[in-house]
């Protein structure tokens, strides 16, 4: 079989593997150890099982839910793949947990839950799977699937698949409603201004938000200074505060919450590295003592750093 395929020729089948390839018979292995898993977690949920799983509800699960993520974010930005794959395990446990709870209450299965998933991706990958394929799995959009290689152009065609999916909604809803509310609070003010952009509400460049974080730091200074200190407005000030910062990074095209787990990073290195170098316990130093420690391991850091590299 000719593995080159075009836009508009897609396979009877989009998702059936390539016969002799080592997709086949990695497919076939993770499709019976999911199955497995499957079968693990109704068992645990089912009469008879783990006490402790089947009191579970969404509401005490999602919790564990943000924490499986951010571990694996960790252990990709350490590049700790073998610990990746066990966490990358964890963050599955939740979708099968969340699955089976749904099935539990006749909401719908974990075989519901692939079905979007595939057809998703078909439909949003037209250039892959065939522009015929894409229609079949619910595109309405009229894109063109002879991208040429462009990863600009599979992401402008994504879009506009996307934004036909979405029900139609009432004529007073807002545009920013694109933007879910179950986000981190940094991605969220980045995806706001960003929406915010696209009818020209937007600073004009990185240089005009400069005055605008001085403008905000002086609004918080006087609340903090007011005589009837208000801690309502003191936490909005500083929110006003944040949400400029944060599309300043946009325009510099700096993710925040990127810019910000580095900085705690930076932050722990260097705090460890005076807790190294202290003559004695840090809280029985002066601030003057701990200013300088501090000084010398960013010192030691970047010398550190600078001779690690190539």
């Amino acid at each position: 079989m000719d593995v080159a395929r075009k836009a508009d020729s897609p396979d009877p089948d989009p998702l059936a593997p390539r016969p002799g390839s080592a997709l086949t018979t990695n497919a076939a292995r993770a499709a019976s150890l999911f199955e497995q898993s499957a079968e693990i977690m109704a068992r645990l949920r089912a009469p008879g099982g783990c006490p402790w799983d089947r009191e579970q509800t969404f509401d005490t699960i999602r919790k564990y839910t943000l924490e499986e993520a951010y571990e694996v974010f960790d252990a990709i930005e350490r590049r700790d793949f073998p610990h990746l794959a066990e966490e990358l395990g964890d963050l599955l446990l939740q979708v099968l947990f969340y699955a089976e709870m749904a099935a539990n209450e006749g909401r719908f299965t974990i075989a519901d839950v692939l079905d979007h998933l595939n057809r998703k991706l078909i439909r949003r990958h037209p250039h892959v799977f065939g522009e015929e394929a894409s229609r079949a799995a619910g595109n309405r959009a009229d894109v063109d699937a002879d991208v040429q290689g462009s990863a600009s152009a599979v992401l402008r065609n994504w879009e506009e698949i996307k934004a036909l999916e979405k029900k139609p909604q009432p004529s007073h809803q807002s545009r920013l409603d694109a933007v879910p509310r179950a986000l981190p609070a940094l991605a969220e003010a980045a995806k706001v201004g960003a929406e915010a952009n696209k009818v020209g509400f937007d600073w004009p460049s990185w240089e005009h938000l400069l005055p605008k974080i001085a403008e905000e730091v002086q609004e918080l200074e006087a609340e903090m200074r007011a005589v009837r200190r208000r801690n309502s407005r003191i936490e909005a000030e500083l929110g006003d505060l944040l949400f400029t910062v944060v599309n300043l990074g946009r325009h510099l095209h700096v993710d925040a919450e990127m810019a910000l787990r580095g900085c705690n990073l930076r932050f722990r290195q260097r705090f460890r590295a005076m807790e190294h170098m202290a003559p004695r316990p840090l809280e029985e130093l002066q601030p003057e003592e701990l200013e300088e420690l501090w000084n010398a391991a960013k010192i030691q850091l970047a010398k550190t750093h600078s001779e690690a590299l190539p």
